[in-house]
């Protein structure tokens, strides 16, 4: 036993350790709990200074140093709330001093549940400062960074300390979250945290001038320490705290940078972006950052040619000394007329596009662009009638993966002979100027909630997401919202009816709609709205619009045309398949069954119920006699082919195992390439939390999955296979792995043996393939 000087200020009452024995004894016997509580409060009356009495039993003992509920904070915990009954046995000055001493001893090697009760008892924020700081500091210099770090946050001693020094070694450990917490309620902390984050991402910074400081650091992870980490963290801190991004240069700069390697791989690889919407975007990711300038002439001079490269140069005005060769000498011999050949080659393109694209039925002039609130009356008298049909849909520009919601820049409603499109930010201007910031969002109110009038839309979900996020006014609009009907689902019902549609009396094959696809020279399948409107309406709508910079004024032309477009071709959708819906394969009563139905899901609900399963294609079936009917054609693990996200390389291995063809993205890449290799090798892509966003949009219905990260490899497979419902049979297990010199078996699951001995089938059943991935783990 540790004996104290103060220990000895006890001449009278109780033994403080004859009382833990006792206790000891009754905290046996868990049914003694009441017992053990009047014990306590008991013991507590008997000692002649209650605070020293329990130091010197946490000194005796070291059950109390445990996680979990220990004897030790079960009687911290009581003297705590038997103090507040009896305040008279509280300590101060010299005596109280001693006490602190004595506990901070404690403190650095007690769990986190204790700390706040006898921060609590012993009143250490009135403890000196100073001391508490030093003290501090030793745990620090001992190499229990974690230790130091907690007990400063419970004492609240940041804006006292290094936030580097402190914050360091904890990053080296990937305890992030802890940093989180360590900062989070001191702004100007969260400021230098943020910059000095950035500093380490600076180019030509070495990373390893940092570890090389914290070298035989224990638990520390160097893979999870590195730009990409890092650059992940600024942008979470950022979001978290409200930062300015301004604070992070470096970070802001890299992101660029990949927003600008994304743009060209759209343009010049998929071919999926026009020349337009391209050069808005690489101007407003550039700007006036001649560093990112710099990088923009390198990139053209690698998927371009030098006149290309030229002219960037001199639309961004660089100097000469800042050109690569040979940039500079064709700079000096741009002439204007490439501009003429570029728009004789867009007059063309026009041509076509008429040919191969879905076209707006309706005059140019019926077309209204609003920008002011009289504008706007015209619409919502004509929008607002009862038995009204309306087609919306909304545009916003796109975030490349930037910090925040979007904000959406264009609202699109169609009626049958004519389209409003509604200048948000505008409109948003005007309200805060003229006073009349309830007026727009009343009347958008009073469309989703007027169940006389039908509102159709595609996704209508994330729309709702993002205007509610660019006028809080709507945030209850998706749950006030009547008379919807979103063509999503429509479009999954559609696809679950069956593998060949029906248009009019002939059949409509996939796979040659795809092949007419790229017979027009298209790299890239259609996919949702575009992929509806084609199989309804025999064209495909014209997408290169989709990521334009819808908050850039004034709208050109092609946006203007493609935003009608795309609000308008619900209407004509929605009419053809009530006039016929049998002949799409859907049921007959399907103008019932979906006019009224507000189809709209809240996007806060991640998980399904346990009653609902996610079919192959995506959609979502209720009740357990349904499953079946959902799930698809067993298929075995020679004919799936995926490719793993990099933070699912574990699942990775264990499919492989189970003869899967498995291709895993690195710890660098970025989620994106999944989507490329996805399409480029027909996989289906498995990952995982907010990559699942971004990637789903970016190949064909039921070809990316999200796996629970929470869960362990195994069960992860498990979910895999039952998910696309892969049968295993015997020789599928390791027959895409290296097997050992002289043929060892010795890592073949049991089940596997018993069945290959016992002649049983060599398909192995649903519950057999769970066995396999179980006895894998």
């Amino acid at each position: 036993m540790n004996q104290d000087s103060d220990s000895s200020d006890q001449p009278t009452g109780q033994d403080p350790l004859l009382l833990l024995k006792t206790l000891q004894l009754l905290w046996t016997k868990k049914e003694m709990k009441k017992q053990l509580k009047e014990e306590i409060r008991r013991g507590f009356a008997g000692l002649e200074d209650p605070l020293a009495g329990l130091l010197d039993m946490l000194e005796s003992s070291s059950d109390w140093k445990g996680k979990g509920h220990s004897l030790g904070y079960y009687i911290t915990t009581e003297l705590q709330l038997w103090i507040k009954e009896h305040p008279a046995v509280q300590q101060s000055g010299i005596k109280l001093k001693k006490l602190q001493a004595r506990v901070l001893r404690i403190l650095a090697q007690c769990p986190a549940n204790l700390l706040d009760p006898l921060i609590s008892i012993y009143q250490l924020h009135t403890a000196d400062r100073n001391y508490l700081l030093g003290h501090v500091s030793h745990l620090y210099h001992k190499g229990d960074y974690k230790e130091a770090a907690i007990l400063s946050i419970k004492l609240k001693l940041q804006p006292d300390q290094d936030v580097e020094k402190m914050c360091t070694p904890l990053l080296l450990q990937d305890k992030t979250n802890l940093v989180e917490d360590y900062v989070g309620e001191y702004p100007e902390l969260q400021s230098k945290l943020l910059q000095i984050l950035d500093t380490w991402c600076e180019p030509g910074f070495n990373i390893r001038d940092i570890t090389r400081q914290y070298q035989g650091l224990s638990r520390y992870k160097p893979d999870k320490f590195n730009r990409k980490m890092l650059s992940k963290l600024v942008f979470r801190l950022l979001d978290r705290f409200n930062v300015d991004p301004a604070l992070c240069p470096n970070v802001i700069n890299q992101r660029h940078l990949r927003t600008l390697n994304y743009l060209f791989y759209k343009r010049f690889v998929e071919k999926t972006m026009t020349q337009e919407n391209w050069t808005d975007h690489v101007q407003s990711t550039v700007g006036e950052n001649r560093w990112l300038q710099g990088h923009l002439i390198q990139l053209l001079i690698s998927y371009c040619d030098l006149k290309t490269a030229a002219r960037w140069a001199q639309r961004c005005n660089l100097p000469k000394e800042m050109l690569p060769y040979g940039v500079a000498d064709e700079l000096q011999k741009l002439q204007i007329q490439e501009r003429v050949e570029e728009a004789t080659k867009a007059d063309n393109y026009e041509e076509s596009k008429k040919k191969d694209y879905y076209q707006l039925p309706i005059p140019r002039a019926n077309i209204h662009f609003l920008q002011t609130w009289e504008e706007t009356l015209q619409c919502w008298e004509k929008v607002l009638r009862p038995g009204q049909v309306v087609g919306i849909d909304m545009e916003w520009r796109p975030s490349f993966g930037m910090v925040g919601k979007p904000r959406v820049s264009l609202l699109q409603i169609a009626l049958n002979d004519e389209v409003f499109l509604l200048d948000l930010p505008r409109l948003l201007e005007h309200a805060e100027t003229e006073g009349g910031k309830e007026k727009l969002p009343h009347f958008i109110q009073m469309l989703y909630s007027d169940a006389a009038i039908t509102k159709l839309g595609y996704g209508m979900s994330g729309d709702l997401s993002s205007l509610a996020a660019t006028w809080p006014a709507l945030k209850d609009t998706d749950k006030q919202a009547q008379g919807v009907v979103d063509l999503l689902t429509v479009d999954k019902q559609l696809q679950k009816s069956s593998i060949d549609w029906k248009k009019g009396s002939r059949k409509v094959d996939v796979l040659s709609l795809e092949q007419s696809n790229e017979d027009r020279g298209f790299r890239q399948p259609e996919k949702g709205l575009s992929l509806l409107v084609q199989h309804v309406l025999g064209k495909p709508l014209d997408k290169t619009e989709q990521l334009s910079n819808w908050e850039k004024r004034p709208l050109r032309e092609e946006q203007i045309l493609y935003a009608a477009s795309d609000a308008y071709c619900l209407l004509e959708i929605y009419e053809k398949l009530c006039k016929d819906p049998a002949s799409f394969g859907l049921s007959s009563d399907l103008t019932a069954s979906l006019v009224g139905k507000s189809s709209i899901k809240p996007t806060a609900k991640k998980q399904l119920n346990k009653q609902e399963v996610l079919s192959p294609s995506g959609q979502q079936c209720k009740g357990s006699k349904k499953e079946t009917s959902c799930r698809p054609a067993p298929i075995s693990p020679k004919e799936f082919s995926v490719v793993c996200d990099n933070m699912l390389q574990g699942l990775g291995r264990y499919l492989r195992c189970l003869g899967v063809d498995v291709q895993m993205l690195e710890n660098e890449d970025d989620h994106r390439k999944a989507a490329e290799i996805a399409r480029q090798e027909g996989r289906v892509i498995l990952t995982s939390g907010l990559p699942y966003q971004t990637l789903q949009s970016q190949v064909a219905e039921g070809r990316c999955f999200s796996v629970n990260c929470s869960e362990k490899a195994k069960e992860q497979a498990l979910q895999v296979l039952k998910h696309f419902n892969v049968q295993v049979s015997l020789a599928d297990i390791f027959s895409r792995c290296q097997i050992p010199q002289g043929g060892s078996t010795a890592f073949v699951p049991a089940w596997l043996s018993r069945a290959s001995s016992r002649g049983m089938p060599r398909t192995v059943p649903a519950a057999a393939s769970q066995g396999a991935v179980r006895s894998l783990g």
